[in-house]
């Protein structure tokens, strides 16, 4: 099947922006076509790094939002299924639910054949209950939730592990990975780099060209995360 991967959570700073370009690496390298969409207007950090596939599209309008679903028209591409990556800015859950309340969205996907993959990015703090609640209480059954503990934003996630939050969302069907922690530095290089995983992986020119030893790390990241990711219906 075609997949709709919505990337996001509320509150900023808790690696949404990494969960996409890891997705978009995994599709790349999984020879599944997709389109990307950027809806952070002051970072566009999905577009930056993958400028081939991403492009910026803005989510407080239905004229903006509608790009995305009409990105679907086109599929199957060579006859395989196409997905779409949408990296959701924070504080956009609002007119990201009118938007699919209002048109129906969920049903006409379902029509065409698309499944829709909620991401909620975990940190270790209370926020991530909080807002993973909201999200299951406006979107209810149907979607696949994949709920990513971000081991780069923290480490003990007993508030999660938990919460009535948690309970309710496996109820649901939802899937909960972690995302392991990539080498600090490692990944400062590649953000200065503005480059993909890819390219940081074969680029050995300039300040910011990782070592060895760091593309190592990198390559065991992605081969770690990809493992992960293996196991999700997406």
């Amino acid at each position: 099947m075609s997949s709709l991967n919505f990337i996001g959570r509320e509150k900023g700073g808790v690696g949404k922006s990494v969960m996409a370009r890891v997705l978009a690496q995994y599709f790349i390298d999984k020879s599944v076509p997709f389109t990307g969409f950027d809806t952070d207007r002051s970072h566009t950090s999905f577009t930056r790094f993958y400028s081939d596939f991403a492009s910026p599209v803005i989510v407080d309008t239905y004229e903006g939002l509608d790009l995305i679903v009409g990105s679907f028209e086109d599929q199957p591409v060579l006859g395989k299924p196409k997905s779409v990556i949408v990296d959701l800015a924070a504080q956009t859950a609002a007119p990201l639910a009118r938007w699919v309340k209002d048109s129906d969205v969920l049903s006409v996907l379902g029509e065409m054949g698309v499944t829709v993959n909620f991401w909620h990015l975990a940190d270790a703090g209370k926020d991530s209950v909080d807002l993973l609640d909201r999200l299951i209480n406006t979107f209810g059954p149907g979607p696949n939730y994949f709920v990513v503990k971000n081991q780069g934003r923290g480490s003990d996630f007993s508030q999660l592990d938990d919460s009535a939050a948690l309970k309710k969302a496996l109820a649901m069907g939802a899937h909960v990975i972690s995302l392991g922690q990539l080498h600090e530095a490692s990944m400062r290089k590649i953000d200065r780099q503005n480059a993909s995983f890819w390219s940081a992986i074969n680029n050995r020119e300039g300040p910011d060209s990782l070592g060895i030893l760091e593309r190592q790390r990198v390559k065991t990241w992605l081969k770690n995360t990809y493992s992960t990711l293996d196991g999700l219906p997406l």
